[in-house]
C-alpha cells in the first residue's frame, strides 16, 4: 500500500519562493492509481484548523485555489512521476504552516474531515520570516 510523501518545505524570507512536492511512494493510494485521484494541498498553522489551499483534477485542467493564495501559488501534477507540486511565490509570514497533500475521495472534496487518514501525507513545514 502506497503512501504520500511530501518534501520541499523549509525556511524562507517574505517575498521568497518554495516548491513543495508530494509523491505516491507505492504508485497507488488506497488501492487506486495516483492518476485516478484529484489531489489537493492543505495547510495547518499552529493552533489553527487545517485549511484548504489548492486542488487539481485528475487531468490537471481544473485547478482551484483558496482566495488567500490565488495568484501566488500554483498547483500542478505529473502523473508519470506520481507527483503533485505546489509552487509558492511571494510568500508571506501568514503562509507559515505545515503543508499536507491529500488524495481526494471525490473530485470536489475540500473538507479535511472527508479525507481518509491514509490518504494524507505526513506534512512538510514551511516557515516564512518577516
Amino acid at each position: 500500500q502506497g503512501q504520500l510523501v511530501e518534501s520541499g518545505g523549509g525556511l524562507v524570507q517574505a517575498g521568497g519562493s518554495l516548491r513543495l512536492s508530494c509523491t505516491a511512494s507505492g504508485r497507488t493510494i488506497r488501492g487506486r492509481t495516483f492518476s485516478s485521484y484529484a489531489m489537493a494541498w492543505f495547510r495547518q498553522a499552529p493552533g489553527k484548523e487545517r485549511d484548504f489551499v489548492a486542488r487539481i483534477s485528475r487531468t490537471a485542467d481544473r485547478p482551484v485555489y483558496a482566495d488567500s493564495v490565488s495568484g501566488r501559488f500554483t498547483i500542478s501534477r505529473d502523473n508519470a512521476k506520481y507527483t503533485t507540486y505546489l509552487q509558492m511565490n511571494n510568500l508571506r509570514p501568514e503562509d507559515t504552516a505545515v503543508y499536507y497533500c491529500a488524495a481526494l475521495p471525490t473530485s470536489t472534496t475540500m473538507a479535511p474531515a472527508q479525507i481518509p487518514l491514509d490518504a494524507w501525507g505526513q506534512g512538510t513545514l514551511v516557515t516564512v520570516s518577516s
